[in-house]
């Protein structure tokens, strides 16, 4: 879920809610003013806090997690989030006109993962691999490459070692692209299935249509 999202949902929910019992506080009721505001904050937090309750009680029972669950995916999600960041400026600082698309394809797909994950937090299962050893390996795989290329004056060792990171990252993006590919797996299976139950209402749609035809083709 996203946080922002939401408290701005809570908010829009909360302040009018705020608004409007400060002024039947007042008036009809002819609480004096501190009073009215006392009334009226307290039942905006309440509003807030209750709306906070219901939205992620919902958002978990649309993905079918628990309480538990999510705490432990979100503090993945947001120790990945960091190494993210770490991995964009470790690529963005990298100088080698070579690279440039590999970097491009691992800014995306890492984002991608963590992006569709965060949505839809039942998906972290599915790219445990990514968030526990591939997305670690990236990150110091780019730490390295980063400092390695930085230097003003290189070596064939230096030089040596810059080529075999490079292929070692292109390696790895091909398997954090195999990442990707699971976390949408089902959706794969699931559009699969979709295709042939519409081939088939096709095919049934077209025997009923031209009985006589096909009888005869037979």
């Amino acid at each position: 879920m996203n946080p922002i999202l939401s408290f701005l949902i809570r908010s829009s929910a909360a302040v009018p809610i705020t608004i409007l019992t400060w002024l039947i506080s007042y008036f009809p009721f002819d609480q004096t003013f501190w009073a009215a505001t006392g009334i009226a904050l307290t039942t905006g937090l309440l509003t807030h806090f209750i709306l906070g309750i219901v939205m992620n009680t919902r958002f978990l029972k649309k993905h079918q997690i628990s309480r538990k669950e999510y705490r432990y995916i979100r503090k993945n999600l947001m120790e990945a989030k960091q190494k993210i960041n770490r991995l964009n400026k470790n690529l963005f600082s990298i100088r080698d006109i070579s690279s440039v698309k590999q970097r491009i394809d691992l800014i995306r797909i890492t984002k991608k993962i963590h992006k569709m994950t965060t949505k839809e937090p039942k998906r972290f299962y599915q790219a445990e691999q990514f968030y526990f050893s591939h997305l670690d390996s990236i990150v110091e795989l780019t730490e390295k490459y980063s400092f390695l290329s930085s230097q003003p004056k290189k070596n064939m060792e230096m030089g040596q070692s810059l080529i075999e990171t490079r292929h070692t990252l292109d390696e790895l993006t091909r398997v954090v692209e195999e990442d990707l590919y699971k976390v949408i797996s089902d959706d794969i299976d699931h559009l699969n299935f979709e295709i042939d139950v519409a081939k088939h209402a096709l095919n049934k749609e077209k025997s009923a249509k031209f009985p006589e035809e096909n009888r005869w083709l037979k």
